[in-house]
């Protein structure tokens, strides 16, 4: 499996590395997660626009943007709109979406970008070499907050994420009991042993789902989120704490 390096991190080697979610709704709000999250010394940050009060105007998001990058100095950013449909805070339509991406990697502010699998094809297609020509890597995601699908679909899921030029893919689920996180983590284990080319990421979110998230060195998932002021998605341990399992697993892997 080939890594992907970013800056000075190298996503797909040793422990998996740690991202930081800032989810303020207001520029305020975001100043202050951030400066939070710098104290967590995070190997990347994740700006959720759809989590700005003013999510569903394009200018203003570009505008906070620009306002938001040098802040974060060298740490890598992951630009993220997550949809409505995908456990996103906003609901706009498919040409938004397309417009708001398009400009964000034409904008020279990010280093990565997540664009949703399932958006439609030729836009997901066209927006992944828009990201390749302008260097920005791609984390193409499924997020399934309903269920955990069969093992199958869920390891079609991730080698059709790679197949569609992901630089990184990102899966989560949602278990209903402990066997379902059983289970993503079997998937992971085979992708990461058969099928891997790319780095990715799973997820089985909840409280359930605590072992996908530190557990990750073991079964080739790359990276994992830790919540800064506010977390992203349900079941995220705060970064302090993702950060002492996550090196605790690590120390005793490397025995």
């Amino acid at each position: 499996m080939e890594t992907v390096t970013v800056k000075d991190v190298h996503i797909g080697e040793g422990m998996p590395k740690i991202i930081v979610p800032i989810m303020g709704a207001t520029l305020q709000e975001i100043k202050q997660e951030i400066t939070e999250a710098k104290r967590e010394k995070p190997d990347m940050m994740e700006w959720r626009a759809d989590a700005l009060s003013a999510g569903d105007n394009l200018e203003e998001i570009l505008r906070v943007l620009a306002q938001i990058r040098p802040l974060i100095e060298d740490v890598p950013l992951l630009f993220t709109f997550r949809t409505y449909k995908e456990g996103g805070q906003k609901e706009v339509t498919l040409e938004y979406y397309d417009q708001l991406l398009n400009q964000a990697i034409e904008s020279g502010l990010i280093d990565l970008i997540d664009i949703e699998f399932f958006t439609e094809k030729k836009i997901r297609d066209k927006l992944v070499r828009q990201a390749s020509k302008r260097h920005v890597m791609v984390i193409l995601s499924n997020h399934d907050f309903q269920t955990t699908p069969t093992n199958d679909d869920m390891l079609s899921r991730l080698k059709g994420m790679q197949d569609a030029g992901a630089d990184i893919a990102k899966l989560a689920v949602m278990p209903r009991d402990a066997e379902d996180v059983l289970r993503l983590l079997q998937v992971a284990a085979k992708m990461k042993a058969t099928y891997a080319q790319k780095p990715f990421i799973t997820i089985a979110m909840g409280p359930l789902g605590i072992l996908s998230r530190i557990g990750g060195e073991l079964v080739g998932s790359a990276a994992s989120f830790g919540s800064g002021m506010q977390a992203s998605a349900p079941g995220q341990l705060s970064a302090t704490e993702l950060k002492n399992l996550l090196q605790m697993m690590h120390r005793y892997l490397q025995k």
